[in-house]
């Protein structure tokens, strides 16, 4: 399914798809405003489900594509190889941009819209420092969601149906740094219109790396290029699983939560590979 052509789906769709992804932080800003508390389980078990959707895929599909697709090019066993460098090239440059992120700003270190309010209300933190926090969690998010958009937007253009369950999963967990945004700055500033507009724009990172794939990447591409960059967009999907949703899983929910939920994403994802 993966390797019948260089380009599988539409450019626009596959910028689409990417947009979508990453605007839905603004999900997390209404979740921040609309609800008083944080549905725990709910909210850890989708992070699972993400996480098993974008492993289970990278695994099964993704990483044979790009064997595939570069087995067109060069001898299979110089193809499994490539793929494997690609793979982890990806996982390091996604944990190189993880590093250049402040670790006390790290928008991966959750917390509880409840928790978050409480604690910013009793310590009556002042502006420029809420100001700060927010800011900062905006642009650490910006960072982290640059190569996502990137990994969207490629698994878009290939296979657009592959493309469309990418593009979910990595919404469902853009939702929690939404409101990591938008919480602080809303304390700061008692603007929601404020509030909203950082956490937006945060979101547009993922598109602005699709951008950057198409008008760089796209003047580059055949066949090895192709699969060597697919085999990075799943190591970026794998590395992204274990080192932002599945921890987030837990520390919102219960170790179960977030296995079940990873179980789940497995399952859906390998039904749906049957059935296409």
């Amino acid at each position: 399914m993966l390797t019948e052509g260089l380009s599988g789906g539409s450019t626009g769709t596959a910028f689409l798809l990417t947009a979508l992804a990453g605007l839905s932080t603004g999900i997390g800003s209404a979740i921040a405003f609309l609800a008083r508390r944080t549905n725990t389980m709910f909210l850890s078990v989708s992070l699972g489900f993400s996480a098993g959707v974008m492993i289970y895929v990278s695994f099964m599909e993704i990483l044979p594509g790009a064997v595939k697709i570069l087995g067109k090019a060069v001898p299979a066993h110089t193809a499994r190889l490539d793929a494997v460098i690609g793979f982890f090239a990806g996982m390091a440059v996604v944990a190189l941009i993880d590093r250049m992120v402040p670790q006390f700003e790290n928008p991966h270190e959750p917390h509880k819209l409840e928790e978050l309010t409480v604690h910013e209300r009793e310590e009556q933190l002042r502006y420029h420092r809420l100001m700060r926090m927010g800011i900062l969690s905006a642009l650490a998010i910006g960072i982290h969601n640059f190569p996502e958009g990137l990994a969207t937007f490629i698994a878009g253009l290939q296979e657009p149906s592959m493309g469309i369950v990418i593009a979910a999963a990595i919404a469902i967990h853009n939702i929690p740094e939404g409101i990591a945004v938008s919480v602080p700055i809303f304390y700061a500033t008692g603007s929601r219109r404020k509030a909203f507009f950082y956490s937006f724009l945060s979101g547009l990172a993922e598109p602005a790396g699709a951008l950057v794939g198409y008008l760089i990447l796209l003047q580059f591409m055949n066949q090895i290029v192709y699969g060597l960059v697919f085999a990075g967009v799943a190591g970026i999907m794998v590395f992204i699983s274990f080192d932002e949703l599945l921890p987030s899983a837990e520390e919102y929910g219960e170790h179960h939560h977030a296995l079940y939920g990873l179980i789940a994403g497995m399952a859906v994802m390998a039904g749906s590979l049957l059935l296409f």
